[in-house]
């Protein structure tokens, strides 16, 4: 697939509400100030890419128990200078999951959100302008957790195993039981 930029993937992208028309703008106007935008060193704010990663079949998605924030989250990560998104995404998934076979359903954005990093040891508190992507393991593999993780869990379309209160998951929960 052919790499795009952020701005053009971002000018293209259809808001689902209210809260992610405004991410969208606030990541526009993020990227035009902040040219280091894909640094982790940038204090205020990054960019990190993940996504929403479906089994071989598509019909479970698979979520993290992160184990520094103590949440339940999309798999990934930061960019680390590379602006190629949906590559970072892709990367992440396979590092995270443990899963080598992973294609994009979509090369487009499936969702945006903008959160808070509460400070830790290693950093201020900062924002990450997270650009999410469909994804889809396209082998039999396994998951394999990492340390990044405490637990690694396929959830299906009935919504039981949904972890609630991230409006963020909820969203993307929402868009693929929509699909």
């Amino acid at each position: 697939m052919a790499y795009r930029d952020i701005k053009e993937l971002l000018l293209s992208y259809h808001p689902a509400d209210a809260h992610e028309q405004l991410f969208k703008n606030e990541m526009l106007a993020f990227f035009s100030t902040h040219a280091d935008c894909f640094e982790r060193s940038l204090e205020v704010g990054h960019f990190t890419a993940s996504c929403w990663l479906l089994n071989k079949v598509g019909d479970k998605a698979l979520l993290m128990h992160h184990a520094k924030l103590d949440r339940w989250f999309q798999l990934g990560g930061h960019c680390d200078g590379n602006p190629d998104m949906l590559a970072v995404s892709i990367k992440e998934a396979q590092e995270e999951s443990g899963i080598r076979a992973i294609a994009p359903v979509s090369s487009e954005i499936f969702d945006i959100d903008i959160h808070l990093i509460p400070e830790n040891k290693k950093e201020k508190a900062h924002y990450h302008y997270d650009v999410r992507f469909l994804l889809q393991v396209v082998s039999d593999e396994e998951v394999v957790q990492n340390a990044e993780s405490k637990e690694l869990r396929w959830i299906d379309k009935n919504g039981s195993e949904l972890i609630h209160g991230n409006r963020s998951l909820e969203r993307m929960f929402d868009k693929w039981v929509q699909q």
